[in-house]
C-alpha cells in the first residue's frame, strides 16, 4: 500500500516560511541585548527585558489568532502575521530611546505569534494523517535549523557590518517570507451554525482547545527545564572553564535534532507516541545528569546530543498529539494552545530558574532539572499516556 505524499509543494512553501519567520526571531534575540546595551547603555536586566518582551507579545498573538485563525482564515491568518512583521521589522529603523524599542520588540511578538501560528497550523492541514509524526518532524526541522544558523549570521553581522543591518536583512527575509507564501493553496475548512455558534464569544474554550491542554501542561515543564540551559549555559561555562567547548554546545544539539527527526517521526506514526515520547523524556534526564557533572567538553558536548534528541523530538510530537487529539475544525485552537504553554514555560522559565541559581548553584540546578523532568514523565503518563497514547486519526 502506498503511503500518502508527503512532500508535497504546500509542505515545502510552508516550512520554508516557517524557517524564515523564526530565523528572524533568533538572528535577533540573539543580539538586541548587545545592541540594547551599546546604544542605549541599558543595564542588563533592561537588555534582558528588550529581548523577553517579545516573548509576551509573541503570547499575546499566539491567543488571538487560537481564537480568530479558524475563522477568518488560515491564510489570511498568516498574511496578517507576515505584513504585521513587516511593519515592525521597519519600525526597528526608526527606535530612537529603549521605551520605542521595547513597544517595537513587543508588537513584532505579536506579528510573530500569529504568523507562527498559522505556520503551525497550516502544515497540520497538509500533513497526511497517516504521516503525521514524520511530517511534524520534517516540518519542525526548519525551526531547528534557524535556531542554530540565526543566532550566528545575527553575531557575524552586527560585528563586521554594524547592528543596523542586521533590520536590513530581516526585512528582506520577511519579504520573501511573504512571497513565497502567496504561493500556498490550503484545504479550506467548513463550519455548520452550531460550530460557528460555539466559536463566537468570550468563552475560555475559544482561546483554549481544552483536547490540547493536557500534552500543553506537560510541554511547560519541557520548555521551562530547557530555558535553564539556553539562558545560563554560558554562564555555566564561565564557572568550569568550558566556555569554548559551550560555543559549539548548541551546533552538536542542533545535529542531534536533525539526525532524530525523521526515524523519531517514523516511529510516531508506526508504534504510537508513547514509544518516542517516553524515549524523549528519559533523553532529557541523561542530558541533565550528564551536564551537572561536567569536568571536560567532551563530557559538554555529549549531555548536548541527549538534550538535543530529547527537545528535538519532544517537541514536534507534542504539536503532532495536539493536532491529533483534537476536533478538525478546531486545529488552528489546538496548535495556539501548544505553543501558548510552551512558549510560556521557556518565557518565564528562565525568571524561576535564576532565582534557584544562587541558593543551589549550577550543579544541583542540573540535577534539579532532571528530577523534574522525570516528574513530567509520570505527568504525560497520567495526562496522556496512560489513555490511549496512540490517537491515530484526527476527530471529526
Amino acid at each position: 500500500m502506498n503511503k500518502p505524499k508527503l512532500w508535497t509543494k504546500d509542505f515545502l512553501i510552508i516550512s520554508i516560511t516557517n524557517f524564515f519567520l523564526y530565523l528572524i526571531h533568533y538572528l535577533l534575540i540573539a543580539t538586541i541585548a548587545i545592541f540594547t546595551a551599546d546604544k542605549f547603555h541599558a543595564s542588563a536586566s533592561m537588555s534582558g527585558l528588550a529581548a523577553g518582551i517579545f516573548i509576551i507579545g509573541m503570547l499575546f498573538g499566539r491567543l488571538y489568532s487560537g481564537k480568530y485563525i479558524d475563522l477568518i482564515g488560515w491564510k489570511k491568518m498568516l498574511f496578517i502575521g507576515i505584513i504585521f512583521s513587516i511593519i515592525t521589522i521597519l519600525l526597528y529603523f526608526a527606535v530612537i530611546n529603549l521605551s520605542i524599542l521595547l513597544i517595537v520588540r513587543f508588537l513584532h511578538g505579536i506579528g510573530f505569534g500569529i504568523a507562527s501560528t498559522a505556520t503551525g497550523t497550516i502544515v497540520s492541514s497538509v500533513i497526511p494523517d497517516e504521516r503525521r509524526g514524520e511530517g511534524t518532524g520534517y516540518y519542525a526541522l526548519s525551526t531547528t535549523i534557524a535556531s542554530a544558523i540565526g543566532p550566528f549570521f545575527g553575531i557575524f553581522i552586527n560585528q563586521h557590518l554594524g547592528f543596523k543591518m542586521n533590520f536590513v536583512v530581516c526585512t528582506v527575509i520577511i519579504l520573501i517570507s511573504f512571497l513565497s507564501s502567496l504561493f500556498l493553496k490550503i484545504p479550506k475548512v467548513e463550519f455548520n451554525k452550531e460550530q460557528l455558534k460555539c466559536m463566537k464569544g468570550f468563552k475560555l474554550n475559544n482561546f483554549l482547545e481544552p483536547k490540547a491542554l493536557p500534552i500543553a501542561i506537560v510541554s511547560i515543564i519541557v520548555t521551562a527545564a530547557y530555558a535553564s540551559i539556553l539562558s545560563f549555559l554560558n554562564t555555566y561555562a564561565q564557572q568550569i572553564h568550558l566556555v569554548d567547548a559551550a560555543s559549539f554546545f548548541f551546533i552538536v544539539f542542533a545535529i542531534a535534532a536533525l539526525v532524530s527527526r525523521p526515524f523519531t517521526g517514523r516511529l510516531f506514526d508506526l508504534k504510537g507516541e508513547n514509544f518516542v515520547v517516553y524515549p524523549a523524556l528519559i533523553c532529557f534526564i541523561i542530558g541533565f545528569l550528564i551536564i551537572s557533572h561536567v569536568h571536560t567538553g567532551f563530557m559538554l558536548l555529549f549531555s548536548a546530543v541527549f538534550i538535543g534528541l530529547a527537545y528535538g523530538t519532544f517537541i514536534p510530537s507534542g504539536q503532532a498529539i495536539a493536532v491529533k487529539v483534537s476536533p478538525r475544525n478546531r486545529m488552528g485552537l489546538a496548535t495556539s494552545t501548544f505553543f501558548i504553554f510552551a512558549d510560556f514555560g521557556g518565557g518565564f522559565g528562565p525568571f524561576l530558574i535564576g532565582l534557584l541559581i544562587p541558593v543551589y548553584g549550577f550543579s544541583n540546578l542540573y540535577i534539579m532539572m532532571a528530577i523534574v523532568i522525570l516528574a513530567d514523565v509520570i505527568l504525560y503518563y497520567f495526562l496522556h499516556g496512560k489513555t490511549k497514547g496512540n490517537v491515530t486519526s484526527l476527530q471529526n
